[in-house]
């Protein structure tokens, strides 16, 4: 049966005495047949009337001068409900600022007693009658969609479009994965290594196939690179290859998978550069981070969210769970001061680390900044840029490249980063200080080291190196 207003308090009583809960106090209708002047209803009248004590958004649809009606002359109907709910109700039912006496002799004499005369509407409509969902639709009815920034920010490129509604599509089903990892017995190691020789999560395995099936079922990547691949995966087929390249990290940071910590997805796209007519090549790819057109991070942790960037500063969206699409929260922009005093890094591996890497972070603990270190490079770079400081993940004794990837690490964050406004360096690297989206890869795992925040911190390191 449909709910009813009435049907609706009374459903709310069960469920409180099923609960033991103490009731809740209706809203009564607060002497309302001496505030209300029936003379001033008529039909179509949006206006609040009462069932079982509790105020309803209603419309006049009726209005009676019968006598058999004297004591219920005004027919409403409750908006949101069947027409057969309709009740006749009296002036004690019923309330709207448009009815009060006052109002009406204001509207008439020009003023009221202790109050001003309210200004006369210029053939404008009145304003609907608020309801009591107002406040929880207001952002998710009025709130960008990530389809809609898509649209925008491809400016007609339509073969763009439909690679990025394949990657937000593969970071809905992941997020969706992960939420159900433990009933679903997916934590914990599939028992074997990946292509850089980092120890393989069950859901390293499941992210990495529906990244890789995501993109290659979009119709318009020509070329695949994942951390979890040991290999490019090369689209043969022309009639289902497109004229993209996309490294990603499927899992960034699955080590802390079975510890509940927040982890990610991070992905860079390159136009390529060889014909349409034979398939790609690792040549199109292995290119400068200046080259990528798109990048961007997927964060699963306490909430799913999106950032991405075309180029054009940088934009977050957050993945609204009830109907499953990413609204925009906000435009990334690090602090221009610098922000908060955070330095982020792996102080396990600071006895490897080089002299001014190890004289920066011990000057950080002298002037009272204070260490967050994550694990996960999508969470420890995402507080960097909502709250400023810095992130380092340094070249070493042990890892002279670094250990973070240059194709699906260090170049989507470091666009990422200098798009909101910080600063990105490898730090000495290669026997010079240099820029990551300058670096350029050897093969499609290779490493690279990086520091990046604002500019306030990362200068400081560079300085030191000089």
């Amino acid at each position: 049966r449909a709910s009813t207003p009435t049907a609706v308090c009374f459903c709310t009583a069960l469920a409180r005495a099923a609960l033991r809960l103490p009731a809740m106090a209706p809203r009564q209708a607060k002497a309302a047949a001496k505030n209300v002047d029936l003379s001033l209803v008529t039909e179509g009248m949006k206006l609040q009337a009462s069932s079982d004590g509790i105020f309803y958004a209603a419309e006049v649809v009726a209005v009676s001068d019968s006598k058999k009606r004297a004591k219920a002359p005004v027919k409403v109907h409750f908006l949101g409900y069947a027409a057969e709910y309709d009740e006749w109700v009296g002036a004690d039912r019923i309330r709207s600022k448009a009815l009060r006496p006052d109002d009406a002799d204001a509207k008439a004499d020009g003023k009221s007693e202790g109050k001003k005369a309210p200004k006369a509407k210029t053939g404008k409509k009145s304003e609907r009658t608020p309801t009591e969902f107002d406040p929880y639709l207001q952002n998710r009815v009025n709130a960008q969609t990530l389809v809609q920034y898509i649209i925008e920010s491809t400016k007609g490129d339509k073969q763009l479009a439909m690679l990025m509604n394949a990657i937000q599509h593969a970071c809905k089903v992941v997020s969706n994965s992960i939420e159900k990892a433990g009933p679903a017995g997916l934590y914990g190691l599939a028992g074997k290594g990946n292509a850089t020789g980092d120890d393989v999560k069950k859901l390293d395995i499941i992210a990495d196939d529906i990244w890789v099936e995501c993109l290659k079922r979009s119709g318009v990547c020509g070329l695949l690179v994942s951390e979890e691949q040991e290999t490019a995966i090369v689209i043969e087929d022309e009639s289902l290859r497109g004229p993209f390249c996309v490294a990603f990290d499927p899992l960034d940071g699955s080590s802390n998978i079975d510890c509940n910590v927040s982890v990610g997805s991070i992905f860079s796209v390159y136009r390529r550069r060889s014909g349409p007519e034979k398939p790609c090549t690792v040549d199109d790819i292995l290119r400068p981070g200046t080259d990528i057109i798109v990048a961007g991070y997927c964060m699963y942790g306490a909430a799913t969210e999106l950032v991405i960037t075309f180029g054009t500063g940088v934009q977050r969206f957050a993945l609204d769970p009830a109907f499953g699409e990413f609204l925009f929260v906000s435009d990334v922009k690090m602090p221009a001061d610098g922000g908060k005093k955070i330095f982020s890094c792996n102080e396990g591996n600071s006895l490897q680390w080089d002299a001014p890497i190890l004289s920066y972070v011990e000057a950080c603990k002298d002037n009272g900044y204070a260490a967050r270190y994550v694990g996960s490079m999508v969470s420890d770079v995402h507080r960097t840029l909502l709250y400023g400081g810095i992130f380092l993940y340094p070249a070493d004794k042990k890892s002279t490249k670094g250990k973070l990837r240059v194709l699906y690490e260090g170049f989507p964050m470091a666009l990422i980063t200098e798009q909101a406004g910080g600063t990105s360096s490898t730090g000495m690297y290669m026997g010079k200080l240099g820029r990551i989206l300058e670096v350029m890869p050897e093969h499609i795992h290779d490493r690279c080291p990086i520091i990046m925040g604002g500019e306030r911190d990362v200068s400081k390191v560079l300085k030191l190196y000089e």
